[in-house]
């Protein structure tokens, strides 16, 4: 994907994303100009398993589409024309990267996607994230993902919940959590919409997550965590 039209898809999503009713990545990639991805518009009955039964071709589908939440009839949703299936091949990040010396992630607001770079500055896996999205209603004021250099400094497992949301009792499932500043951390999360939608943390699929927190970090690590609009 060209640099412009990139920009062009992420000036549209920073637009969208502060909506309750912001449409969704794929819908915005598939009609953008370009021929690398066509519509589908979800019918009545569909679910990623019914469309997609080959696991790994649905979990293409919906890293492309920055979503795991469920489908609604009139939805939009972009898939690839090509047949590769290689997920590396879709990465809105660049495969390689200046050697940083160390594991680094990058999160890239614009493009709803972060990259895990090796120490050569190797891609080793991208995936698909939610950000703040702007106003929370429920904290009656702006709520905003941290840009900048972080590290990652504590992290925990599958049972990892909110000790502040829900307001008021906390409890939201935050599996195989990082945190990088303060309370703001990378986590899991099956509510991937395909726009920015959290109070600021930043959501990832659960797997991804779950790779990063036990395979990409090691305990001790100092993790860079390079958040970027």
């Amino acid at each position: 994907m060209s640099t412009t039209k990139s920009a062009l898809i992420a000036a549209v999503i920073l637009t969208l994303s502060g909506s309750l009713y912001a449409k969704n990545y794929g819908s915005i990639l598939c009609t953008a100009p370009q021929a690398q991805y066509t519509c589908y518009t979800i019918k009545h009955g569909d679910t990623w398993e019914k469309l997609f039964p080959d696991a790994d071709k649905r979990d293409l589908v919906m890293k492309i589409n920055r979503m795991n939440t469920r489908l609604h009839p009139g939805m939009q949703i972009a898939l690839p024309v090509s047949d590769d299936n290689d997920i590396l091949d879709y990465s809105p990040l660049p495969k390689q990267i200046d050697p940083p010396g160390e594991k680094i992630i990058i999160v890239s607001i614009h493009n709803l996607a972060f990259g895990a770079y090796d120490g050569d500055g190797t891609l080793e896996l991208w995936g698909p994230i939610s950000a703040g999205r702007g106003y929370c209603p429920d904290l009656g004021h702006g709520c905003h993902t941290a840009l900048g250099k972080f590290s990652i400094y504590q992290k925990e497992g599958a049972g990892c919940v909110s000790s502040k949301f829900p307001i008021g009792k906390g409890g939201a499932p935050m599996p195989y959590c990082m945190f990088f500043h303060g309370g703001y951390a990378l986590h899991g999360s099956y509510e991937v919409p395909g726009y920015n939608a959290s109070h600021g943390c930043v959501r990832m699929f659960v797997n991804d997550a779950k790779w990063l927190n036990q395979e990409f970090t090691s305990d001790g690590s100092n993790v860079t965590v390079i958040i970027n609009k």
